[in-house]
């Protein structure tokens, strides 16, 4: 794994993209274990993730072009899959500026240092592509030991989260044998079962 932090986003980042881009084209508008939410609102969703705290880093003005208040795209196919990629490459430029992890930003999480941001994204792109993994069938490598890492963070943060603002559902039970990547899952709400049972919220 790679030991800098921009480097364990950009792997992330990677292998959830490469399930984006194998998303067949009568599998847009499959339930995923967001309850409320397809596969192309899902990606969507992360597609608008990106490019929110990306906005943010940058210090970009609300309602800024690609900013923080951008309309989520909602087009499958192509059109989503260049989507996902330019916001991710946004992401990784916003996060390679200097002193960036230092500074503090206020994100939907609350006021935090950007080392904190950038393992909130990390942990939103490996839950969600563990979403998108089991809504479409696909077998994923999340390596294990960032998403062991990512477990780590959410557990000591989840204490902390403000009524009202929990990004993901509460934990749900899961073997202690589990695959890392399973664990989180389930930490953050999912049901998870051998037949991609769902659970959890957004």
């Amino acid at each position: 794994m790679a030991a800098d932090p921009a480097g364990q986003l950009a792997q992330a980042i990677d292998v959830t993209g490469q399930l984006v881009a194998a998303v067949r084209d009568g599998q847009w508008a499959d339930p995923t274990p967001c309850p409320d939410w397809n596969v192309c609102d899902l990606v969507s969703h992360i597609v608008t993730g990106n490019r929110m705290f990306a906005s943010i880093l940058r210090g970009d003005p609300p309602g800024a072009p690609g900013g923080s208040l951008a309309a989520e795209p909602g087009q499958p196919g192509e059109n989503l899959l260049g989507a996902y990629r330019d916001a991710a490459a946004g992401l990784l430029a916003a996060f390679g500026q200097p002193g960036v992890l230092e500074r503090a930003f206020t994100v939907p999480f609350g006021t935090v240092p950007g080392i904190v941001a950038l393992h909130l994204r990390i942990t939103e792109l490996l839950v969600h592509g563990w979403d998108l993994a089991r809504a479409t069938g696909q077998p994923a490598s999340f390596p294990d030991s960032l998403a062991e890492q990512e477990l780590a963070f959410s557990r000591s943060k989840l204490a902390g989260i403000p009524t009202g603002r929990r990004p993901f559902g509460p934990p749900q039970p899961v073997a202690s044998g589990a695959p890392a990547i399973d664990r989180l899952a389930a930490c953050l709400g999912r049901t998870v079962a051998t037949n991609g049972g769902q659970g959890g919220g957004s």
